[in-house]
């Protein structure tokens, strides 16, 4: 078995593009959510709430043939993957475009224009704004298809489109794949870009926050006081490399993944399973050879919506004990979806290194029904571990979990 460590990292979010900016805003309980004074003509529409990134602009240098085949989404996970490809040394790298270097990265969905466009055409009768790239901007696979050929990536593709776990699987895969010896090098993570529709899945789910007057309050994963889940949106990449292929080059490692564990509820397509949940943790740890007191910290799934808090942390207690620290940036950011097992891997490897693990926004009150749980609330905790967790749970029953090492 191969060793795989990884070597890049880089995201976009609504608070941020690189982790100094980000860790400050988390500092200063600074959210980067917003009143979406442009849904108000969905009157149907209960939420009005959350996190885009109004700043994004395409990167200089980026051609004209290049975006046409690229919605918004494919747009921030190229952009994030071009700024890990960067972290790692490895932009202008021949080896990455000789059949070395894969990616595995998913969305909930390609872009909703091209979707919006095809619906038009079934509705109306009418071809108006589609063209012979809207499908590749629509489809599932979009965001993998254009990184593997915006720079030109020949070995493996894994599309992981599943929701909120695509990022997280695209980590995961991608670690099985160079685990396994079939190619050294791989991109992985996952992204979302922000649409209404996305919203009102959650909101016909009487899952989304209604704190419309007061967006910085909400979401509260975890707080007794919680209303509901917020939509955001982002790109979060990560590098993944063999560790003789990183040693050998003198790459910048950040940390090892040492476990992954992935399973299926097999029991509804939106209510949470706290026993699948906590044997994902434990796929995890046996893959990682390690016992439950070696984690130090868990990042958890944290949505804000009752039954998802309640399970995730019954399902981390009876694994742990009260004793495990855990919190969640879904309180910063809002719910990324396809975006968040990228981002929040990145975050957990950033705190693991730095010592200084971010808070739960907006937790004053916890549930009493949610797992007994070390929560971390109100400001930055400083902790030295070894081993941290990254855990997120999907539609569909899908369940990832994700170890990674301190490097020394």
């Amino acid at each position: 078995m191969k060793r795989v460590v990884v070597t890049g990292m880089a995201g976009i979010t609504s608070l941020g593009s690189d982790w100094q900016t980000i860790a400050g805003n988390f500092a200063s309980n600074r959210s980067g959510i917003r009143r979406m004074d442009e849904w108000d003509r969905f009157e149907e529409l209960n939420t009005r709430l959350a996190g885009p990134i109004d700043d994004f602009k395409v990167p200089s240098g980026w051609t004209r043939k290049q975006l046409r085949s690229m919605g918004r989404v494919s747009r921030l996970a190229v952009a994030a993957a071009q700024n890990a490809l960067r972290d790692a040394g490895l932009l202008d790298d021949p080896s990455i475009r000789d059949g070395r270097m894969g990616v595995a990265c998913g969305s909930s969905t390609g872009s909703t224009d091209e979707i919006k466009a095809f619906g038009n055409m079934l509705l109306n009768s009418v071809a108006e704004g589609l063209n012979a790239n809207s499908y590749v901007r629509m489809m599932p696979h979009t965001t993998a298809a254009n990184i593997s050929i915006f720079f030109g990536l020949t070995g493996r593709l894994i599309p992981t489109s599943s929701a909120c776990t695509s990022g997280s699987q695209g980590i995961g895969y991608a670690y099985e794949a160079i685990k396994f010896g079939r190619l050294p090098l791989m991109l992985a993570g996952g992204a979302e870009e922000l649409c209404p529709t996305e919203a009102m899945v959650f909101d016909a789910l009487y899952a989304t926050s209604l704190k419309n007057h007061a967006p910085h309050t909400s979401p509260s994963p975890y707080d007794s006081g919680r209303d509901g889940l917020v939509i955001g949106e982002g790109g979060g990449m990560l590098v993944l490399e063999e560790l003789e292929h990183a040693l050998a080059r003198g790459a910048h490692i950040y940390a090892e993944i040492v476990g992954f564990g992935s399973n299926a509820d097999g029991q509804h397509t939106t209510r949470p399973e706290q026993a699948t949940m906590r044997r994902a943790m434990e796929l995890a740890l046996e893959d990682a050879s390690l016992a439950p007191a070696a984690i130090g910290y868990v990042n958890g799934h944290g949505t804000a919506t009752e039954q998802g808090d309640i399970a995730e942390t019954l399902a981390t207690s009876s694994l742990f004990g009260p004793r495990m620290p855990i919190s969640s940036q879904k309180s910063f950011l809002g719910h990324t979806l396809g975006a968040c097992g990228a981002l929040e891997s990145w975050f957990s490897i950033e705190m693991m290194n730095s010592d200084r693990y971010v808070h739960t926004l907006n937790l004053e009150h916890i549930d009493p029904r949610c797992g007994e749980l070390d929560y971390l609330c109100g400001e930055f905790r400083s902790m030295s571990h070894d081993y941290v967790m990254n855990n997120n749970f999907a539609f569909g029953g899908v369940n990832t979990s994700l170890i990674f090492r301190r490097w020394n």
